[in-house]
């Protein structure tokens, strides 16, 4: 048996965060527009007109602890070994549960009462 150590290769280490910063500044621009724009109507109506996107890949400022059962964390699991296998994105746990919010918020948002988690939330 080997005593070698893997390390992570230089990709990994030296991978970038974040986005070019002229691409950041465009999307800060797109955001404010959007943003700042009257429709002249319901305040909440332009609101799930703008696509929110999770973060992806970046550093993240900040942090939430959320428990699960093991159950539950045995089926994130098994997601994200699928995700590899049958789709070729190599993706950690916790970018699938960024996605998964992001999700549940944009049907919440334009769904209103009627969404996934209104109904999930009022069965029990």
């Amino acid at each position: 048996m080997s005593r070698r150590v893997s390390l992570p290769a230089a990709d990994d280490l030296f991978r970038p965060t974040a986005p070019p910063e002229d691409t950041r500044r465009a999307a800060e621009g797109r955001e404010t527009t959007d943003a700042g724009a009257d429709t002249g109507s319901d305040p909440d109506a332009g609101a799930g007109s703008r696509k929110k996107k999770p973060s992806g890949r970046v550093r993240h400022d900040e942090k939430m602890t959320v428990y699960v059962t093991s159950d539950e964390l045995l089926d994130l699991e098994h997601a994200r070994l699928l995700l590899r296998r049958s789709h070729g994105l190599a993706v950690d746990r916790g970018r699938i549960v960024r996605e998964a919010i992001a999700l549940v918020l944009a049907d919440f948002e334009s769904q209103g009462d009627d969404s996934a988690l209104v109904r999930r939330l009022t069965e029990g």
